[in-house]
């Protein structure tokens, strides 16, 4: 019985969980935060943390160790003659160095990092910002989707009582057979139209899916988000926005960025015209083994001397050092004059790259503009259009109902009355998500 329990549990919150509607906020959420090309930006970043990483620990003293064993076998000349010289051979040795002056390099390197983590980052924002943008379009048109087909399901409402009403007027021979066959053909063009638009909304909810990436896009859905009808028009001047964007938009601080890491690099090549001063210091031993005696030779009285051992050798041997040198540059064919005027360019280059970020920024924002004042305008006019059809289609229903007209007259009446609903939901819309994009260059949140 509790296997029972569990499995009816289980089942129950795979249902909750495939009736779950996403918000736009949602939606948005889960995109930036699964999606590849984030992922993919996020992971340059990383490098960029890590080469920062490299770069501050420049300072520390670098230290090596090695040890070294040799083997020979074989003849050695000795004034006139040669003497067998069979040896082997064993030191270690322990060294570090210190980087003492080389005209603030490495701190000039550091800091031409730390602004390339910086570009890396409003790099990932900036593809953030692009995807809530494609999500937030394409959630909008979901909404649309959805609200023809509560046009489509209220023009088949209407349909079905007017084939109600025609199938007993038919029968009690009022209405010729026509009139009846009419009403049933309007009656099936609004199921046509309202299966296709059901079609619609499905896929525009899997086109929302596929750019959540989600695994499973079967029983995805959205939130209902009641638009309000009537709409206030944009208020904000496009220079207003144009600031705002200036200094928030990630594409343009990246530009900035890039250029202070390009006149860092400057910086970091100039020191190469500089001298570099190295401290260095290190201990170590050595052992000999003759292999073919024991002896390594004799004393002043002649009597022969016998091998120290490997502990003792390596404590009579052990040695230290220290020192400091200079690299002074004389002369390297001019390259490093070269690189600085690479550098130099490189910086014109980024400085062109913001110009031309921000003239992007600026030709989005009056587009996104033009788009709210043009779509308002439309709005506005789609209105009137659907006042002045509902007044047509009552018009014609009533004069129908009095026998001053026909059924087709109710039919192109009613048509024209939901193409003129829908004119509006698209204006609408289409409104919203302008109005939305000049909100988000302003520094508004994307939301519903």
């Amino acid at each position: 019985m509790r296997k029972v329990w569990i499995i009816i549990f289980g089942l129950a919150c795979l249902g909750l969980n495939a009736q779950k509607k996403w918000s736009l906020r949602e939606c948005v959420d889960y995109a930036v935060k699964h999606n590849l090309q984030v992922i993919q930006n996020e992971y340059s970043k990383q490098i960029q943390d890590a080469n920062l990483k490299m770069a501050r620990k420049e300072y520390l003293p670098s230290v090596s160790a090695n040890m070294s064993n040799n083997v020979s076998f074989g003849q050695t000349s000795f004034g006139t003659g040669s003497l067998r010289n069979d040896r082997f051979s064993n030191s270690a040795n322990l060294g570090a160095d210190i980087l003492l002056y080389n005209n603030g390099r490495l701190e000039k390197n550091i800091r031409k990092i730390e602004f390339d983590v910086e570009a890396s980052q409003y790099d990932v924002e900036t593809i953030k910002n692009d995807i809530s943008l494609q999500i937030a379009q394409q959630y909008l048109t979901t909404l649309l989707n959805k609200e023809i087909v509560k046009i489509s399901e209220s023009a088949v409402g209407n349909a079905q009582k007017q084939y109600d009403r025609a199938k007993i007027t038919t029968q009690v021979g009022t209405t010729a057979q026509t009139i009846l066959a009419e009403a049933e053909a309007a009656l099936a063009r609004e199921k046509q139209n309202l299966k296709t638009a059901e079609i619609n909304v499905g896929r525009s909810l899997f086109a929302l899916a596929q750019l959540l990436q989600l695994p499973d896009y079967k029983g995805f859905d959205v939130e209902d988000v009641n638009v309000p009808d009537q709409l206030a028009p944009q208020l904000k001047s496009v220079e207003e926005v144009l600031n705002t964007a200036y200094e928030t938009q990630p594409q343009v601080k990246a530009a900035e960025s890039r250029i202070r890491s390009a006149e860092a690099q400057t910086e970091v090549t100039k020191t190469a015209f500089w001298p570099t001063v190295t401290a260095s210091a290190g201990i170590g031993s050595f052992y000999n083994n003759l292999l073919n005696t024991n002896y390594s030779g004799y004393d002043q009285f002649g009597n022969p001397l016998k091998e120290p051992a490997f502990f003792r050798q390596y404590k009579d041997n052990f040695g230290q050092q220290a020192g400091v040198s200079v690299n002074i540059p004389i002369f390297n064919k001019g390259i490093t004059k070269l690189q600085v005027e690479q550098s130099k360019i490189n910086e014109s280059v980024a400085k062109n790259s913001l110009e031309q970020q921000k003239q992007t920024v600026k030709q989005n924002v009056q587009k996104a503009q033009y788009d709210v004042d043009a779509n308002y305008e439309i709005y506005l006019a789609a209105v009137e259009a659907e006042k002045s059809t509902k007044l047509a289609l009552d018009f014609a229903d009533k004069s129908y109902a009095a026998g001053r007209s026909t059924i087709y007259d109710v039919n192109i009446a009613r048509n024209n009355y939901a193409n003129a609903q829908g004119s509006v939901a698209q204006a609408k819309f289409n409104y919203l998500f302008s109005l939305k994009l000049l909100n988000f260059y302003a520094g508004i949140p994307l939301s519903l």
